[in-house]
């Protein structure tokens, strides 16, 4: 287990992972006279039209932004008047108290994340931790709640809200429970049993799991894969195993929970850049490569970039196109969290190396996660066989946790053959161009209506940006009451002026459904007055050139 690999120097400069995550190449000389990696891709003329180009972030007028910021002003000083008068026992106080046995210790939570939980979350918790009563495909059935104190508590009525579900991550339709993933599923529980009851470096390895690396390693185009059976931990338990304090990230500053999670417990130096702004990317990779580590001025042994292929609340494309110039020009390591893109993007479902048409050689390491696209559970990392060979060895995924139920891998390995077709029919490709279709279809109508919508017009993620603390909950509530389920998120897990409604696309949903989830959203639209568009719709102060106008523009 602590048996090094060889340091291999691989054509572009960098080397091979070893296993304490080090490295012994020295980027410094190499970098200081190169023309900038924009520069030498503008030479190499393509004639394709850029992908980043279709994507959208509009900015509402400033007067939103005035007033959602007052929302939440009013929200804490009308938090600080009701602790008041819970102090003073003029409002019956419903909050969690600390022990009387803890006088004197420190508390165990913060008191600004507690005064947020008591005063604004729990009067619209409502609208979160809905439990469900039925597979989340295109429709899901919701149980049904009452509160009799504004949210403190809850109590089921007995009866179920069927709703189209645009919340879950089902983008290619496969949660299902009837069909040959359902069957498979509960074959491999009469084979193998519900769990495996011991970590895959014990003996918890069934044929079924070395079936499914090999099938992921052939779908994502890589030498071998190692899958892990969630996909928070595939990052969190995987990045310490490829860095340490000797090392830099390089992390886009909208990356996920995990893989923030996971670069905080490797201890390696860490830089944010500005999400998706490759010139900022540039300028902090050279600063790390050059200046090394700023306060012993030592060259880091390795700078691993790590970016997602779509990032789950923007609906943002990575432009993974210019990212492996960059990692390629300062010999840094890439890698690349597919956790919303695999399956969902490219003509063959195979993420985004596949949507833009690249090498998987160009990626280090390749991470994705079954929960999505799949419908299943788990997540995996896909690379060349050393690293996969080190990392079952050296992760805490593969030494501790307990190995991926038999059932959930089958359903990945159906589902995967069908996606491939490998399975004899078109069913995969059709759900991907399906998904695709809808999509697009989705995205355009909304706009259409006057919505600012995010992110790039193939992400199947699309996020409606409703801004006011206020219209976030009653957003949600009047789509349910339509009988549409949607997540809307709001202030911590999004900037305090930028709340919003996310809809997640899936290739089970008809037109029908999406018209009426798009009449219904319409109808919020006009009552909540969040059309805030000056792009698009009714109130659309910029209109867009027609491609006659675009094109004599060219000629001249």
């Amino acid at each position: 287990m602590t048996e090094q690999i060889d340091h291999k120097k691989r054509p572009n400069g960098a080397v091979t992972l070893d296993s304490n995550g080090a490295g012994d190449y020295n980027m410094t000389n190499d970098v200081k006279s190169l023309p900038t990696a924009f520069e030498a891709h503008e030479e190499e003329d393509t004639g394709v039209e850029s992908k980043d180009e279709e994507e959208e972030f509009e900015a509402a007028t400033s007067y939103v932004d005035v007033f959602t910021i007052g929302g939440y002003v009013t929200l804490q000083l009308f938090g600080y008047l009701r602790d008041f008068l819970r102090r003073w026992k003029v409002e019956k106080s419903l909050v969690a108290q600390e022990s009387e046995d803890n006088a004197g210790f420190a508390p165990l939570y913060s008191n600004w994340e507690d005064f947020y939980t008591r005063n604004v979350y729990i009067r619209i918790r409502d609208c979160w931790n809905r439990p469900i009563c039925s597979v989340p495909g295109a429709t899901i059935k919701l149980l049904e709640r009452s509160t009799p104190n504004y949210g403190w508590d809850f109590h089921m009525t007995g009866e179920t809200i069927e709703c189209i579900n645009m919340g879950s991550y089902n983008y290619l339709g496969f949660a299902e429970k009837f069909g040959t993933c359902a069957e498979d599923a509960v074959a491999a529980i009469d084979k193998y049993g519900v769990a495996g009851c011991s970590p895959r470096d014990d003996i918890g390895t069934q044929t079924v799991h070395l079936e499914l690396e090999a099938l992921v390693a052939r779908f994502v185009g890589c030498e071998a894969a190692v899958t892990f059976g969630m996909g928070f931990a595939t990052n969190s338990a995987n990045i310490p195993a490829l860095v340490d304090k000797h090392c830099a990230v390089l992390s886009d500053s909208l990356n996920h929970s995990s893989i923030v999670t996971g670069v905080r417990l490797s201890g390696a130096f860490v830089k944010t850049y500005k999400h998706n702004d490759m010139a900022d990317m540039e300028n902090k990779l050279k600063e790390l490569v050059l200046a090394g580590h700023p306060r012993t001025r030592r060259p880091f042994k390795k700078v691993l970039i790590i970016v997602e292929g779509v990032y789950s609340m923007e609906g943002s494309i990575c432009k993974l196109r210019e990212i492996i110039a960059l990692k390629k020009k300062y010999k840094a390591y890439l890698f690349l969290d597919e956790a919303h893109s695999i399956g969902a993007l490219g003509p063959h479902g195979r993420g985004v190396v596949d949507y833009f048409g690249l090498d998987p050689k160009d990626v280090d390491i390749m991470m994705g996660t079954f929960t999505k696209s799949f419908g299943s559970a788990g997540g995996y990392i896909a690379g060349s066989r050393d690293l996969i060979d080190y990392l079952k060895n050296a992760s805490g995924g593969m030494i501790y946790a307990s190995a991926m139920p038999a059932a959930v891998a089958q359903q990945i390995v159906t589902s995967m053959t069908i996606i491939m077709g490998e399975d004899g029919t078109d069913e995969g490709i059709r759900r991907i161009r399906q998904l695709a279709e809808n999509t697009r279809y989705f995205r355009s109508e909304l706009k259409k209506r006057g919505f600012i919508i995010y992110g790039h017009k193939d992400s199947p993620v699309v996020p409606l940006l409703l801004y006011y603390p206020t219209k976030i909950a009653t957003f949600g509530r009047f789509m349910l009451q339509r009988g549409i389920a949607v997540v809307v998120v709001g202030f911590p897990a999004t900037p305090v002026k930028l709340g919003r409604a996310r809809f997640c696309l899936s290739a089970a949903h008809t037109k029908e459904m999406l018209d009426k989830v798009l009449q219904a959203t319409d109808e919020v639209g006009d009552i909540l007055n969040i059309k805030y568009s000056r792009r698009y719709g009714p109130n659309a102060a910029v209109k867009k050139d027609s491609p006659s106008v675009v094109n004599a523009r060219k000629n001249s």
